[in-house]
């Protein structure tokens, strides 16, 4: 929100306060508190006059600090986000002293400094140097001219530095220049609006800001003042948490510590997932045929997605299957599992009139209500609609339980829609501030659905397949991208989009491979594939139209088969991929910044990322396969045809429906399983350590985990010289080693077979020994 005409005058009937000097500082055990008159205190009668801020600062976690800036303390809006006291152990008591000149206060590597002297001065220091900070004019407590209330932080953004986050946002990747307001809406993917809005972004200049506010946060990122991030929010009170990195990675880990970070998702889940559609017309025979045609093309499947229509026309959502179409839903289900299918129904926490539901959930006092006591409801989406309460715990529970039978039945997880346009006009069971629980729903209906899952299937089998978030619910995956069009440059937005949710502490991602609204051609249709393929989780879902790939053409088929097959090999690759989510809060899709954040040319790529440490992925937005992108230092390894490419450079390439680039790190080994037609198997058994530019003296380990995060085997790759020595611990009889790109090699422990992607290993034992022949013109790893 912008307050300011220009730089130096305000809008009409504005009016700021500024801290002007620090009147004094209450230092505590743990808590630092300024205070801050908003006028100069020449003399005594200037103490008779307000008004005045309150700086309070508190360290959560070792180099972060909590800034509280309050005009007013007699507010007390709940409800907040849900933060952790002592997140992972790494709290620790700040550091703090005052002296003449200022009060500092010092949280691990990171220190507030307020100066003393004349002028207001706010900054954080971090490593030797200035990080960011507020001055003259930046920190107030603003009045409109319409009555209401801000308090506003601006924070120095230097030359260089680049802003990342706020969510899932669809414009560019690089957020400086952009207004961002944080407050969901049911937007599509082609506007500002935004499914999942997070208050928080990180900078490749060291640090990341959380603002504490679950309500409308408005951010203008160089865009006020374009050299400065402004925030500001509605009330009386601002918080928000300096984070220091110093790396993206780091921010991320330590933002993700504070609100949570995301939990395993089963096995299954990465297979290919196939949906009914939304509004296509379908029955038990047209689930079967799907099914059987897919078995029929080897083309593997892991979920059936039932969508909308599973349930009667202006039901929704009153959980019963459609009796006309499904009047077996108990003998299908099983007859599906039978199939080694997964199964997912489609859900939304709205009650439409009509469903029988209605009655039962107003007569409880389940449903959101205005003012006067009557049910909140209107006509989009479904007529009478209501919205469930779920600041209620007994409404949680009343929901749940109708999600409960479902489970009994045998459906394995929900694909939980909406949760959006949540209206502010309402009143809550638990007197919460409407205003602050618009995006914070999502976070309660996504989180009541989890839970119900993680208790009836357990730690690690849990997930939805969930539409609205905010901050904190990268603990309820998975997320997925929300309504785009079926082209290209639909493709590219749901892109940037996902790779912005990854900057903002999310794991995992997904999207309508395709596109949702209209059919995509058959071209988009096979560049989409690819790009959905090597996403975390993959989807084919559309709007009026069928996703299966014959409907497209034959080459569709293949071309989802080839990368299908790729992705349930890439499994060891993956889940160790996960662990890091769960780890560190680091996505499994990431912007090139996030891994390359000393390389400027890294700044604003967002039509490429990394899936994992090692692997490069470039989608091909163009139906005649023309693509370029950019190969940063080291020489990179094609995973698909072992071609070599030397970077730092841009690639401009040619490739056709059954590729794309898609490179391994130099230095990397990446584990391929054995099998291509299912994502559930033992990923140590005859696994393959694809072994590409290892260099000399050089040393990895690759673990291979169970879905559970349990060890299966552990693999230490060492180069000396023209050697390559790969011990095993705990790996069964079976494993290989390929050396991309190197044709002939002399081997000690195994035999060695040619391969066009370079030599193939097989181990004899727990250990082989690689010579490279030092006369083979392929080898290519350098010395």
């Amino acid at each position: 929100m912008k307050f300011t005409d220009g730089y130096w005058m305000m809008r009409p009937g504005v009016q700021a306060a500024y801290p002007v000097q620090v009147l004094d500082g209450d230092v505590g055990p743990d808590s630092l508190v300024v205070h801050a008159p908003c006028y100069p205190v020449r003399e005594r009668r200037d103490l008779l006059r307000g008004p005045a801020l309150t700086v309070a600062f508190a360290a959560p976690l070792a180099d972060v600090i909590r800034v509280t800036v309050t005009h007013f303390a007699g507010q007390d809006r709940k409800p907040d986000f849900v933060l952790a006291d002592a997140a992972d152990g790494e709290a620790e008591p700040p550091l703090i002293i005052e002296d003449d000149e200022a009060l500092t206060f010092t949280s691990g590597a990171l220190t507030a400094r307020v100066a003393k002297g004349a002028r207001w001065s706010l900054d954080f220091l971090a490593g030797g140097r200035r990080l960011t900070g507020s001055g003259t004019k930046a920190m107030a407590a603003i009045d409109t001219g319409s009555g209401e209330h801000y308090v506003r932080e601006q924070l120095d953004l230097a030359l260089d530095a680049h802003v990342y986050g706020f969510g899932e946002r669809f414009g560019p990747l690089v957020k400086n220049g952009q207004v961002v307001d944080s407050w969901n809406a049911d937007g599509g993917t082609a506007s500002e609006q935004a499914y999942k809005s997070v208050p928080f972004f990180l900078t490749d200049a060291g640090y990341g800001v959380f603002v504490n506010h679950p309500g409308r946060v408005s951010f203008e990122v160089a865009s006020e003042v374009v050299t400065r991030t402004q925030f500001s929010v509605e009330g009386q009170q601002l918080e928000y948490f300096l984070i220091y990195g110093p790396t993206p990675r780091e921010i991320l880990r330590k933002y993700t510590a504070l609100t949570g970070r995301p939990p395993r998702v089963p096995a299954w889940s990465y297979g290919l997932w196939l949906s009914t559609s939304f509004t296509t017309s379908y029955d038990e025979a047209t689930v079967g045929s799907f099914v059987d045609e897919m078995a029929r093309r080897d083309l593997p499947l892991s979920v059936f997605h039932f969508d909308s229509f599973w349930m009667r026309e202006y039901n929704w959502c009153d959980f019963e299957w459609d009796p006309r179409t499904f009047p077996d839903p108990r003998g299908m289900l099983q007859r599906l599992k039978a199939r080694g299918l997964r199964i997912c129904v489609w859900i939304n926490p709205y009650i439409a009139q009509r469903s029988p539901l209605f009655a039962e959930a107003k007569a409880a006092g389940y449903l959101l209500r205005r003012a006067d006591g009557d049910v909140w409801q209107w006509d989009l989406w479904q007529p009478g609609l209501a919205v469930v309460d779920f600041t209620d715990p007994e409404a949680r529970e009343w929901f749940a339980g109708k999600l409960d039978a479902l489970i009994e039945m045998g459906v394995d997880c929900f694909k939980a829609d909406f949760g959006e346009r949540i209206p502010t006009d309402v009143v809550y069971k638990d007197g919460s501030d409407p205003e602050r629980v618009h995006n914070l729903y999502a976070y309660y209906y996504n989180q009541t659905v989890f839970e119900l899952l993680r208790k009836r299937r357990g730690e690690g089998e849990a997930l939805v397949f969930a539409r609205s978030a905010t901050a904190g619910s990268q603990q309820f995956p998975v997320h997925w991208g929300g309504d785009c069009e079926s082209t290209f440059e639909a493709m590219a937005e749901s892109l940037r989009g996902g790779l912005s949710l990854g900057m903002s502490g999310f794991g995992y991602w997904s999207h309508d491979i395709g596109g949702f609204e209209g059919t995509p051609d058959p071209a988009v249709f096979k560049r989409w594939t690819a790009f959905g393929l090597l996403s975390s989780h993959s989807r084919l879902h559309g709007h009026s139209s069928y996703r299966v790939p014959w409907l497209f053409d034959e080459e569709s088929v293949e071309v989802l088969r080839r990368f299908t097959k790729l992705k349930t090999r890439l499994m060891p690759y993956l889940l160790r991929t996960a662990e890091q989510a769960v780890d560190a809060g680091l996505p499994m899709m990431r912007a090139m910044v996030l891994e390359f954040p000393d390389d400027p040319a890294c700044t604003y790529l967002e039509r490429q990322y990394m899936l994992g440490d090692d692997l490069l992925v470039a989608p091909v937005f163009d139906a005649g396969g023309r693509v370029s992108y950019y190969v940063p230092e080291g020489v990179w390894t094609h995973l698909l045809t072992g071609e070599k490419t030397t970077g730092p450079r841009w690639v401009t390439e040619q490739h056709g429906f059954d590729s794309l680039p898609l490179l391994a790190r130099p230095g990397s080994v990446i584990a391929l399983g054995a099998v291509e037609d299912r994502p559930e198997y033992d990923y140590a058994a005859g696994v393959t350590l694809r072994v590409s530019e290892l260099a000399d003296g050089a040393e990895v380990a690759t673990v291979i985990s169970a879905a559970d995060g349990s060890r299966l085997a552990e693999f230490t790759t060492v180069r000396r010289g023209a050697t390559i020595r790969v011990a095993a611990s705990g790996a069964p009889d079976g494993w290989k080693v390929q050396v991309a790109g190197v044709p002939d090699v002399a081997v000690d422990g195994g035999s060695a077979t040619s391969d066009p992607l370079g030599a193939v290993v097989q181990a004899t034992g727990d250990t082989v020994v690689i010579t490279l022949r030092v006369d083979s013109t392929s080898v290519s790893m350098e010395d």
